[in-house]
């Protein structure tokens, strides 16, 4: 298993300013060794753990950014949900967040062929008024992020040694 090697000091002041900061140096750390891009050969390399954190950051910045309609317009639709990501999630104990996942695949499955297929600005900004029935899952993501992100940084810092080595 590949595992990032980071400092003990730089993990213990970045989870002195809070898990967003000690969540981004470990993201920061796993993305630089994968090359910034998880790519096939990388899938293969990591752990479930590694990956599910991947999925959780895309699934955020995606979410937080423009909703599930950008997440699945922007090619991460089946990373997310063809993708044992929800029951990944549950695992680490955001249940509320593997339920809304599980239900918005739905819609991924009934509508992602047309929201990914290559378009112009305007005919994108069109597909979150054509899309809507997104908006709940987005309202509810935006809601509910804070915790979960809290939640995911917790199981991280429980199970440090699935992600990344540190050294002293």
């Amino acid at each position: 298993m590949n595992k990032p090697v980071i400092d003990e000091h730089i993990l213990i002041e970045a989870a002195s300013h809070g898990a967003d900061e000690f969540l981004d140096v470990v993201l920061k750390s796993l993305r630089d060794m994968i090359g910034g891009e998880l790519t096939a050969e990388w899938l293969q390399k990591l752990n479930a753990d590694q990956i599910t954190l991947l999925a959780y950051q895309t699934l955020r910045d995606e979410v937080m950014d423009g909703g599930f309609v950008q997440l699945i317009h922007n090619g991460y639709g089946a990373f997310i949900f063809r993708n044992p990501t929800a029951k990944a999630l549950k695992g680490w104990g955001l249940d509320d967040l593997a339920k809304l996942i599980k239900k918005c695949y739905k819609l991924y499955m009934e509508y992602h062929e047309e929201i990914e297929r290559d378009c112009s600005d305007d005919e994108f900004m069109a597909l979150f008024e054509r899309f809507s029935k997104f908006d709940d899952f987005d309202d509810d993501f935006v809601e509910n992020e804070e915790e979960w992100t809290s939640m995911v940084a917790y199981y991280v810092d429980e199970h440090l040694d699935e992600f990344v080595e540190v050294k002293s």
